[in-house]
């Protein structure tokens, strides 16, 4: 809940405090300030606590009631002066006693919380430091705090009265600027609400959960929930206790992730993220600047933007180092890279170091590298410096931590961008276009070239878009090709340890030695362990030990006793992937994923080649475990020539006779495979045309706007989808799915399926079903037909 413009005073406060919003007084016209749920509560607590709670509980329980007696329940809050020692004990039960009032921020407040009327000596410092004029703060907009409080109320009347649980917690995000540090600082304000009674007038209305769920989310407009479930027909009694818990570091370490997730960790969010970093280390005066690892042939080199927030980077330019000094005296530190810590730089000390010049120049007084390392490979450099004589310690690396990992993976995906550019340019001037869409980068090549050469300042080049075109998915999977490809991992490691365990067998028979004994029954024990569950950790368990024990151990004998030569050297032939017995499982399973693949792929590559003298089209697939592929085809793609449905239907009945005969082929080809596979074929049909644009960073095209966008999250996940009450995987051998949301999306593909019947492509045997709901979608329906084989 949120705590709104309000006057803070110290512990007991003395009068009530009121937001001036005449439309939500009328709201609250019945909230009541009582002890009487406390007091509930505490005798509820009786029946379980042990006997010196249980007394306390009874001495704090008649202290209540005395104070209370003749009073009724009901507490103004102008009174909180005189309930002061009632007050404390409340404080007393809920806080560990050793909670230092100055540095908990804790307070009581009326029901509905719109008034403060007591709180600790820490929660009112905190909030009086940061109101200009000593009077009002204001943690919320008040345009929006009406809309807060009678969500606040309807949450709780919905969890009590009717046992729909809130998603939203009790909570909100406070920030503010420190005013000694000149940092933001975040708290997590929260409200409980267990000392709350809510009390109905007349009878509780029905209410539908699907209806009034659109009104719960969070900032959702209540306007229609108030007409269905009015407020005035429920009265609140009790007190609220607001708690506001520091989360700078937490919110800080949250920033980082938030960029690295949005994939905005440049410029603008390149700065959130020094920002951050500033936050967690606590002093303004402390700044950063990062240098990612990007490698060119194996030489360390630094992109000027990419390395813009690099200041030993941006001081090599300003101040003319030589590239080949400044190169050489990196590329000695990724080669021993730790981190250099240099403070009191202006004292001179440096001064007969490139580095130390540089840094003297540029007024820097400390600085320091620190290594940041992905999966223990260099991700890159952070650089922490100070320009006004701050002092880089230990204590300083250490609240930096938690942000490492973060950082580290934000260099590697800077280089991984880095390297995706370069690969971009290799790809541009070396690979080309499909003649569909060639046109369009020519004309976007020729815009850009234009611009550049009448524009100073530099020219970007314009996004590849083609709107309104049909989008076609067609995905062929391979049937439990993880689980093969597990079992197959398991077979080659129970032939390993049958063929180890008569390596030492026959090892015994030609010489003696005491410690053979121990390896044949660790051969034994991890041979039962196969045959019964392997997790991920035995295996990597049994790797380190045919790497560190029984390799050396088998080596060493073969040069002690070159008797064993022959037999320990049928053991390591065995090892080899490309011919060994200990591999055989998973190459004969790799060998028919090839064959697959291949087949597949010759197939759709010769049929949609000669798609292309009908209507130009796009095309791209994606390899998998199978093959997966998108198609897209539209007036925007050729807008010399006219586009009619026509094109869009024989490309739909191509698809789909292509599903069939690709299940026939995969079909033909298991007596050729060395250990059989099946295929799944699977199509989205989606009758709507959507704009895509060239991704110019990843080299393909990819949807544009919230609505496309959701067609290919949908695409994503259709291929785990279960039919509803079977709980059945939609995809299976032999048969073609399609799936789909409207009738009427499926209608046109009826006729394809009763033409491809007629000419013996598909079986008689269609099947109408619906899907359970995946992730974020609902409503899926699906088609499902099988393959005739003959």
């Amino acid at each position: 809940m949120y705590l709104a413009k309000s006057n803070i005073a110290p512990k007991p406060l003395k009068g009530s405090l009121e937001i001036k919003n005449n439309d939500f007084k009328a709201v609250l016209m019945d909230s009541t300030l009582s002890f009487k749920p406390f007091v509930t509560h505490l005798k509820n607590m009786l029946k379980d606590e042990p006997a010196v709670k249980s007394e306390f509980y009874r001495f704090v329980i008649e202290k209540f009631e005395n104070e209370m007696k003749g009073n009724g329940s009901a507490v103004l809050a102008r009174d909180s002066v005189r309930y002061k020692e009632l007050m404390e004990l409340v404080y007393m039960i809920l806080t560990p006693l050793a909670t230092s009032e100055k540095e908990h921020f804790w307070a009581l407040s009326t029901p509905i919380p719109d008034k403060i009327f007591f709180s600790t000596d820490g929660f009112y410092q905190f909030f009086s430091e940061q109101t200009s004029d000593g009077q009002a703060l204001n943690l919320s907009p008040v345009q929006d705090y009406k809309k807060q409080q009678i969500q606040f109320m309807y949450r709780l009347v919905l969890e009590r009265l009717y046992n729909i649980p809130s998603l939203i917690k009790n909570e909100i995000l406070y920030q503010y600027t420190d005013a000694v540090t000149n940092l933001p600082k975040f708290y997590h304000i929260n409200t409980d609400t267990r000392f709350i009674d809510i009390l109905l007038k007349g009878k509780l209305p029905v209410l539908d959960y699907k209806m009034i769920e659109p009104y719960l989310q969070q900032g959702a407009d209540t306007t229609e929930l108030e007409n269905i479930l009015p407020l005035n027909r429920f009265r609140f009694e009790g007190f609220s206790v607001i708690t506001l818990l520091d989360v700078t570091i937490e919110r800080a370490t949250e920033i980082i992730k938030e960029a690295l997730v949005n994939h905005s960790y440049e410029t603008e969010g390149n700065q959130a993220i020094i920002q951050a970093l500033k936050t967690l280390a606590g002093d303004d005066a402390i700044d950063f600047g990062l240098i990612p690892s990007y490698q060119i042939n194996g030489k360390y080199v630094f992109a000027g933007t990419e390395c813009s927030q690099s200041m030993m980077i941006e001081a090599v330019k300003k101040f003319g180092l030589t590239e080949e000094a400044f190169n050489t005296l990196v590329n000695q530190y990724y080669t021993n890279p730790q981190t250099v810590v240099y403070n009191n730089i202006t004292n001179g000390h440096l001064s007969d170091k490139p580095l130390g010049k540089l840094l003297d120049t540029e007024g820097i007084s400390s600085y320091a590298l620190v290594p940041v390392f992905y999966n223990k490979k260099m991700a890159g450099i952070l650089e922490v410096f100070s320009k006004r004589g701050v002092s880089l310690d230990d204590a300083l690396f250490s609240r930096l931590q938690t942000a490492l990992p973060l950082i580290a993976q934000l260099l590697k995906y800077n280089t991984d961008e880095f390297n995706a550019k370069i690969d971009t340019i290799i790809r541009d001037k070396f690979t080309p276009l499909q003649p569909s869409v060639q046109w369009k980068f020519n004309e976007a090549a020729w815009n850009y070239l234009e611009k550049s050469t009448h524009s100073e300042t530099g020219a970007e080049i314009e996004t590849v878009t083609f709107e309104k075109v049909h989008p076609l998915y067609g995905a062929i999977d391979i049937r439990n090709s993880t689980f093969e490809r597990n079992r197959a991992v398991r077979e080659d490691i129970r032939k390993q340890l049958a063929l180890l365990t008569e390596t030492f067998q026959s090892i015994k028979s030609l010489i003696e030695l005491e410690t053979m004994e121990t390896f044949v029954c660790a051969c034994s024990r991890w041979a039962d362990e196969i045959n019964g569950y392997l997790t991920s950790e035995d295996e990597l368990a049994l790797n380190r030990f045919l790497a560190a024990e029984v390799n050396p151990f088998l080596i060493r004998i073969r040069e002690e006793y070159p008797v064993t030569k022959d037999v320990v050297d049928f053991y390591f032939a065995a090892l080899l992937e490309s011919t060994g017995l200990a591999f055989e499982n998973r190459r004969k399973l790799e060998s028919s994923l090839q064959l697959i693949n291949t087949s597949v792929t010759s197939y759709i590559e010769n049929a949609q080649k000669a798609l292309k003298s009908a209507y130009p089209f796009y095309f791209e697939k994606f390899r998998t475990d199978g093959i997966e592929y998108d198609m897209y085809i539209g007036q925007s793609m050729a807008p010399d020539k006219p586009f009619d449905n026509i094109y869009l239907k024989n490309l739909r009945l191509w698809q789909l006779m292509s599903m069939a005969e690709i299940t026939r082929l995969t079909e033909k080809l298991l007596p050729q495979m060395q250990h059989p596979l099946r295929t799944t074929q699977l199509i989205f049909i989606h009758s709507n045309p959507i704009n895509i644009n060239f991704r110019n960073d990843e080299r393909r095209f990819d949807v544009e706007g919230a609505y496309n966008i959701r067609y290919e999250i949908i695409k994503k996940r259709i291929d785990k989808a279960l039919v509803r009450e079977s709980g059945e995987r939609l995809t299976q051998p032999g048969k073609i799915a399609l799936v789909y949301f409207n009738d009427s999306e499926a209608e046109e593909y009826e006729d394809y399926i009763q033409d491809l019947q007629e000419m013996g492509f598909l079986n008689h045997d269609l099947e109408y079903l619906e899907l359970e709901e995946l992730q974020g979608v609902a409503g899926l329906k699906a088609i499902r037909i099988g393959v005739n084989y003959l």
